[in-house]
């Protein structure tokens, strides 16, 4: 029998799987497994008990979710099932077989009132069903696994999957104009560089349970970094600058998604790149995949 570590990555195929999925050959002690939705459907309790049942990992880093932040204002019930009720079995079936887990939340905890970063410790608020569902996951999370790794994350994007970042760069083909809000304030995190700080803290045999904070460095507006997309990918497309007001969406975005990262820095010793600097890689990435 093989002594290998087996890391189980869930939601394979987002944004934050694909990128540990790339990530994963850099790692050849240990042996990973990638599930997607259809192999692994969090809605579906019976299907991840019986999962377990036949396989046993050292490490499990949920990256499945619910993410349709305005769909999930009138399918509730779907978006608590996965990003709480599933997310609790997870946390209870690693405490029953030994297995680290980490699970990745959102700044939609928050309400977005706030005008310095958000440490870990803040008091949550959360403005929609999602952030709700997802508030809801941590909780679970500790109450059944108290030595479980939550990580709290912003404006994920990539070269996978549907983000800001790949929407921008279809407009600025299909538009010769258009407008982005001026008014909500964060710190962009690119998945590979999330994938990065999860494996250094999986290789680091340090094990700090409890909830971290990560992103890229830097605090801008979706209209400052719809502007860095155009320079670095040589649009012409005119941007507008509008309020949230002018906006009007199902589910409610905070107005400031800033966190406070020091805690993850100074127990797992990682760094934050600049969020331009990670920006204009991925825009290398999703133009020149094979590269």
């Amino acid at each position: 029998m093989s002594n290998t570590p087996k890391i189980l990555v869930t939601g394979a195929n987002g944004q934050l799987g694909n990128e540990l999925k790339q990530l994963s050959v850099n790692y050849p002690q240990f042996d990973f497994t990638f599930l997607n939705r259809d192999e692994l459907p969090l809605n579906d309790i019976e299907k991840i008990e019986s999962y377990f049942k036949e396989h046993q990992y050292d490490f499990l880093i949920n990256c499945a979710a619910y993410t349709a932040v305005d769909k999930a204002e009138s399918e509730k019930e779907l978006a608590f099932s996965i990003n709480a009720t599933a997310v609790g079995k997870l946390a209870a079936i690693c405490s029953k077989s030994n297995t680290k887990f980490i699970h990745l939340s959102t700044d939609y905890v928050f309400d977005g009132k706030a005008n310095v970063p958000y440490k870990e410790t803040d008091a949550t608020n959360p403005q929609s069903v999602y952030g709700a569902s997802k508030l809801e996951g941590e909780r679970l999370v500790m109450n059944e696994n108290s030595d479980s790794i939550i990580i709290r994350t912003s404006w994920v994007y990539s070269a996978f999957g549907k983000n800001f970042v790949k929407t921008m760069l279809r407009l600025f083909q299909e538009k010769e104009e258009i407008n982005v809000v001026n008014d909500q304030f964060g710190s962009p995190t690119y998945a590979r560089d999330l994938a990065k700080a999860i494996m250094q803290i999986i290789t680091s045999g340090q094990w700090y349970h409890g909830i971290f904070n990560f992103s890229n460095n830097g605090i801008i507006s979706w209209f400052d970094f719809a502007n860095a997309i155009k320079r670095i990918s040589g649009s012409n497309c005119k941007i507008n600058p509008i309020p949230t007001s002018s906006y009007s969406t199902p589910a409610k975005r905070p107005a400031w998604s800033v966190l406070e990262k020091s805690k993850i820095q100074q127990h797992f010793g990682i760094q934050f790149r600049n969020w331009e600097e990670s920006l204009a890689e991925c825009i290398k990435e999703i133009k020149n995949p094979a590269d």
